[in-house]
């Protein structure tokens, strides 16, 4: 059976990433977007990489463009624009699909061990948030309206 950190993914500088780096962490996966309504999570999404990064959370974030075209920059405009208007320390990956024919796998991974409401894979819009235990298991799934603040609770009964 496939773990999370049997995964892996391309950071933003183009790094290959090997997600077994993170066993024994916690880790928040969320997929984000520089003109969206909840960009300003971004700030409570550093805030607990800052609180609990020593403790072992380590968050993902992965810039999509699927909706609404919310994150049309390339790597270099996405990392600009995460380094001066949200000065985010965690790691950014390359921008990917999470739905449809070229969803990238962490995703199908994500969506398949923590489907949505009513079991729908789909995710709904940025800023989806998943949560990931020491184990590599899928444990909780959040909507776009959850803020970073609100799952304090559920990680640190993970840490």
């Amino acid at each position: 059976m496939t773990t999370f950190f049997d995964l892996s993914a391309n950071l933003l500088t183009g790094k290959e990433q090997d997600f077994s780096a993170y066993k024994g962490k916690v880790v928040l996966v969320v997929n984000v977007a520089s003109k969206c309504g909840f960009t300003p999570q971004y700030t409570g999404l550093e805030a607990l990489w800052k609180k609990y990064k020593d403790r072992g959370l380590v968050i993902l974030g992965f810039p999509c463009n699927q909706f609404g075209a919310q994150e049309p920059g390339d790597a270099a405009e996405i990392a600009s624009f995460c380094s001066l208007t949200y000065p985010v320390s965690f790691p950014l990956f390359a921008k990917v699909d999470v739905n449809g024919d070229d969803t990238h796998p962490v995703y199908q991974h994500l969506k398949s061990a923590a489907p949505g409401l009513l079991g729908t894979e789909g995710v709904k819009w940025n800023f989806t948030k998943f949560l990931v235990d020491k184990k590599g298991q899928v444990v909780s799934r959040y909507a776009p309206t959850t803020t970073p603040e609100s799952l304090e609770k559920d990680i640190e009964e993970l840490l």
